[in-house]
């Protein structure tokens, strides 16, 4: 995942595994990142694509009052959405085993899914904040932005995950010809700039600083919340569940998305550090650091969970399209009966017609 110039890189966008070639372990195949990333790219982007698409409907046509909270999620909608266009053409990329679309899309794709994990790692720890002033703090100047201040920040939020991404536009990643072709972001060729190596390394200490200062925030927000809520409500813990449904729903969406990948970017970093002939070692972490980046993009469809224990407006929303659809579809079954049951039903308001009639 985290490639140095002895290494080699499979059809994954980030997976690196040692290079027979200068000396080191004989590589894993590509057969390997085809056969794990597929079918979970595959599963990413049909549940995203779901739980989104009904998301974006309910806060584009079902909200009818838009506060700070809904303007933090819609944002977490974009970003998913940003990674549901990047990933199909990665499907694509593992499938064929070589890049077909040319430097430009390469260079947005990798700018892209890079952005999607720290815009949701970011809007995810806000939402957790904005919950925590709300609960313990519900007469800060926080809890009280206007729309209008919630935009303001977060247009700050993407500006601060944009800025880190922006070089990745800046350098070619496409490397070989023809079939060989493969557009990559840790590129450990010889011929790799020095600025490049830099980006590299600064993207590494990223995406665990990135990781680690959040979840911070995140349990120090879900504990502050808990103590503060059994302490001043006691006699009503039903109140105390759902406050802790929020932090909890995004604690646990963030841990299963982001810790695995987390874990393998300093596994790989240790081992070729410290251990970089140990090829038993690095051979177990290469299957796990390509799981981890699968778990990495499921963020996009574990989203709507989110959605759903920090919005009660959107929680009734799509409880009320829910109870609506199935309301619609008992109705057409009701009112397309068979033909028999049709004109015996014809005939007895006939009867009553002239019953009625006669009297």
């Amino acid at each position: 995942m985290l490639p140095e110039p002895n290494f080699t890189t499979t059809s994954n966008l980030t997976t690196t595994i040692p290079n027979s070639g200068d000396g080191g372990c004989p590589p894993v195949g590509k057969q390997l990142g085809r056969v794990i990333l597929t079918p979970v790219y595959t599963i990413d982007v049909i549940l995203g694509l779901l739980g989104n698409i009904v998301a974006l409907w309910i806060f584009c046509f079902k909200l009818k009052t838009w506060k700070p909270n809904h303007l933090f999620l819609f944002n977490l909608v974009i970003a998913d959405f940003m990674l549901l266009l990047c990933l199909p053409l990665r499907i694509d990329d593992l499938l064929r085993g070589h890049w077909v679309f040319g430097d430009g899309l390469c260079r947005i794709n990798l700018f892209l899914l890079f952005t999607n994990r720290s815009a949701s790692i970011a809007l995810m720890t806000v939402v957790a904040i904005y919950r925590y002033f709300k609960v313990v703090h519900p007469h800060h100047r926080f809890t009280r932005m206007t729309n209008r201040q919630a935009a303001f920040v977060a247009v700050f939020v993407w500006l601060l995950v944009i800025s880190p991404r922006v070089p990745i536009l800046a350098y070619n990643h496409i490397k070989g010809s023809d079939n060989n072709t493969q557009c990559l972001f840790f590129t450990p060729h010889k011929e790799t700039l020095c600025a490049i190596i830099i980006l590299v390394g600064m993207h590494r200490v990223l995406m665990v600083l990135e990781f680690i200062f959040p979840l911070a925030m995140l349990l120090y927000c879900s504990i502050r919340i808990s103590s503060f809520l059994k302490a001043h409500q006691m006699g009503k813990p039903d109140k105390v569940r759902k406050a802790m449904r929020v932090c909890t729903a995004i604690v646990a969406v963030f841990t299963v998305c982001f810790l695995p990948s987390t874990v393998t970017t300093i596994g790989v970093w240790v081992i070729r550090s410290y251990r970089p002939s140990d090829c038993a070692a690095f051979n177990t972490i290469v299957p796990l650091s390509l799981v981890s980046f699968g778990l990495n993009f499921l963020n996009s469809a574990l989203d709507p969970i989110v959605y759903v224990f920090s919005s009660s407006m959107f929680r009734k929303a799509l409880l009320g399209a829910l109870s609506c659809a199935m309301r619609c579809g008992q109705n057409a079954s009701e009112n397309t009966p068979s033909s028999s049951g049709t004109q015996s039903t014809n005939q007895k308001e006939l009867k009553s017609m002239r019953a009625s009639g006669d009297t």
